[in-house]
């Protein structure tokens, strides 16, 4: 029997967690808040967990969900942060500091952390079912994570043995304290070091970037990388955790810290997932891993503002975690189209390629929806690009309802469609309409004419191609019911004789009549949802030519 690949993994986390015998299994994610809050970032640590967190609650399995936002992190201080700040060199200055305790370079929220979270963490309801806790490792060292620090620092010995087994050239000396404080006198926290334990709560340290001697407490600072891992799953009781790929090498980040937490915390590690990046396709066609500190990809802000989150959902779900995916927001017509056929084959209005096909695509879809499940009936589909093209040729304040019925009309909404289907237009109406504005180019976003201009535009179109255009106004005014389908033909019928670049040269002018310019939107499309009367109007002019 084929299964989902998350159903699969399901079954065996379902296996492995039962194991353990607990009454509430933890599932945690992290992030490190280094810049811009990508959309690559919901992939594994969010929508993976959050799908296998309900399948194992539809179990009868009691999941607590965390996301862990490493904000005690060093701030890196690379151009591509640097650029952030209206002056670069001044906020150089803040090269080592804890990410919690660099500015907001925007100055508009408390801090880097929460001016860059802005665009990720409120969105993240919209993605999910919401049932997630975010922590941050600055609350946390506050918190029963200092319990953590106190039990590396009587077990420091260990702890030094298992991690230089992974440091290779730069081991630890005998006398290593494991914790970073921040320096009183500049803010960082990357060259402090650890000289002696003051009492359990304190040590002393000194600065080598500015030479400052100091006490500190043991929570205002952070421990080594890999131990702070493992902290944060001794401190929240981890059971499963998905990471990225780079943590996945044999030998490596994750492989360490197991080792750290099996033989000297005599903790049982979560259950692991690695899952591969997320790609960022340019409109130019180039792609390159997303990334947050180096302010590569967009944001969950930025995908809302044009698309529905169940798409996205969708892409994750039906991408196995190690196999990689990219996406662009000027393609997102194509991800709605995508969405769509498996829709079709969801609700059996669409034959699948094969029974894997079916699988993948039909749980994928369902599994998309945030909150709840699919419609009973299968919604009405309105292409994407379609409804980018009606809210350009539409007042805004009537999309509600010129633009509901230029869809009847035309055959794109049924007399009495389902109230899901008109909901889900009229939510992307406004979502198509940014998304031409912003990411449609030269195709996608357009301003018709007035009459005027078009009478204008009309003059100066040559003599033989006033003719073509006479000709199609007339096969347009003979069409019976206005559709996209009827105004496709009247069209072709006039264009099917035609060398290419005679083609090129009709649109050309067709365009320059309508839209002002050489190319916009597809031509049926754009007419059939003008209306007959508002169409027709533009090519008055060539009657009779």
């Amino acid at each position: 029997m084929v299964k989902h690949w998350i159903d699969e993994l399901a079954d065996s986390l379902y296996d492995a967690l039962t194991k353990r015998g607990k009454e509430v299994y933890v599932f945690n994610g992290g992030l490190s808040v280094s810049g811009l809050q990508h959309v690559g970032r919901l992939r594994g640590e969010i929508i993976i967990a959050e799908t296998l967190r309900r399948l194992l609650s539809e179990r009868g399995l009691r999941v607590k969900q965390y996301l862990t936002l490493y904000t005690q992190d060093a701030w890196k201080g690379k151009d591509s942060q640097l650029k952030q700040f209206q002056n670069p060199a001044e906020a150089s200055r803040y090269k080592g500091n804890p990410l919690i305790r660099v500015p907001d370079p925007k100055g508009c929220h408390g801090n880097w952390v929460e001016h860059y979270w802005s665009d990720f963490g409120p969105f993240i309801g919209e993605f999910t079912d919401g049932a997630i806790e975010v922590v941050t490792t600055t609350d946390m060292y506050k918190g029963r994570m200092r319990d953590f620090v106190k039990l590396t620092l009587g077990k420091r010995e260990e702890v030094r043995r298992v991690v230089n087994k992974y440091r290779g050239r730069k081991p630890y000396p005998e006398d290593w304290i494991p914790v970073e404080p921040v320096c009183e006198r500049c803010g960082r926290i990357d060259t402090t070091e650890a000289l002696r334990l003051v009492d359990e709560d304190h040590v002393e340290y000194v600065c080598e970037h500015c030479g400052y001697r100091g006490v500190a407490d043991i929570s205002d600072g952070k421990l080594m990388w890999r131990i702070e891992w493992v902290g944060v799953w001794w401190t929240l009781g981890v059971d499963f955790e998905p990471y990225g790929k780079d943590h996945a090498m044999p030998g490596g980040s994750r492989d360490s810290c197991v080792d750290l937490a099996v033989n000297v915390y005599g903790l049982k590690p979560p259950e692991g997932l690695p899952y591969e990046w997320v790609e960022w396709r340019r409109p130019d066609g180039q792609v390159a891993d997303m990334g947050s500190s180096d302010f590569i990809g967009f944001t969950p802000r930025d995908w809302l503002e044009v698309a529905h989150p169940h798409i996205y959902r969708f892409i994750v779900l039906k991408t196995p975690p190690m196999k990689k995916y990219s996406v662009g927001l000027h393609e997102v017509p194509q991800y709605y189209s995508q969405y769509y056929r498996a829709e079709r084959i969801y609700y059996g209005l669409e034959k699948p390629k094969d029974e894997e096909e079916e699988v993948l695509l039909k749980r994928s879809y369902e599994l998309s929806y945030p909150k709840g499940k699919p419609p009973r009936e299968p919604p009405e589909q309105v292409p994407y690009s379609h409804l980018a093209v009606l809210a350009q040729i539409i007042p805004r304040d009537k999309w509600g309802t010129e633009g509901l019925k230029r869809l009847r009309s035309v055959g794109l909404l049924p007399e009495e469609p389902t109230e899901y289907g008109v909901q889900r237009v009229l939510e992307t109406i406004p979502r198509a309409y940014t998304w031409a504005v912003k990411y449609g180019g030269e195709a996608g976003v357009f301003t018709l004419n007035t009459l005027e201009e078009a009478e204008k535009r009309a003059r100066e179109v040559p003599v033989e191609y006033r003719a073509l255009l006479g000709k199609l106004y007339e096969n347009l005014t003979a069409i019976g019911e206005w559709s996209e389908d009827s105004v496709k033909n009247a069209m072709t019928s006039v264009t099917g004789g035609m060398r290419r670049d005679m083609i090129g040269e009709f649109y050309r002018y067709f365009y320059m009549v309508y839209v002002g310019k050489p190319s916009g939107p597809r031509a049926a499309p754009l007419l059939a949802l003008m209306g007959r009367e508002q169409a027709l109007r533009y090519l008055e002019f060539f009657r009779n030519a």
